[in-house]
């Protein structure tokens, strides 16, 4: 239960860089807004890699030891 924001956190920001790269190849980005959109696309990349990272990476595994550890 008291996973449930990191899960919502994590789907946003999976959902959100799914989104932004459909948007970006299919409407395109006006010329005067293209270092925005770089930008954001940057970080939502940075911010799925995070999160990919901890879900599939030695993070995940790292939290669950300490959680059966703990006994819950």
């Amino acid at each position: 239960m008291k996973n449930i924001p990191m899960y919502i956190t994590g789907g946003m920001v999976i959902a959100g860089f799914f989104w932004l790269l459909w948007l970006l190849s299919t409407v395109g980005v006006p010329e005067q807004n293209d270092g925005l959109m770089n930008t954001a696309m940057g970080v939502l990349l940075a911010a799925f890699s995070t999160v990919v990272g901890y879900w599939f990476g030695s993070s995940k595994g790292s939290h669950d030891k300490n959680e059966i550890i703990k006994g819950k």
